[in-house]
């Protein structure tokens, strides 16, 4: 099964070692970092979207940075698909980042998954 993600959180070493905090997700959660795209966003005609900008009902990408031990089908390094309203933030180190669920991921994207995946819970 899925093992125990303990991976460090936070900025790059700095020149007198190690300044990363080691995480540990607990049950179910998962913990995702939020790249710079969330701050504002093209339109395909090239118009610039402010992030204050109301959008309807949007889904967000965010990479996995750990998981906790109850996690079946995520990993770190993968790429999930969430609702933004269903969340709880935190911050570690001066960089944000979010806690889901399992349950509350809609998608998953990562090179390992084969087409014979369903992800359905049976």
């Amino acid at each position: 099964m899925t093992a125990i993600a303990e991976r460090p959180v936070g900025p790059a070493p700095g020149p007198q070692g190690d300044d990363r905090l080691p995480v540990k997700m607990l049950n179910d959660r998962i913990l995702v970092g939020m790249g710079e795209a969330e701050a504002e966003r093209r339109s395909a005609g090239g118009i610039l979207i402010p992030a204050t900008a109301q959008v309807g009902k949007r889904l967000s990408w965010a990479e996995v940075v750990a998981v906790g031990p109850n996690v079946r089908t995520i990993e770190h390094g993968d790429q999930v698909l969430f609702n933004p309203e269903d969340r709880y933030e935190v911050e570690v180190r001066g960089r944000d980042y979010i806690i889901l669920r399992e349950r509350d991921v809609h998608a998953v994207a990562s090179e390992r998954l084969d087409q014979a995946s369903t992800g359905l819970y049976l």
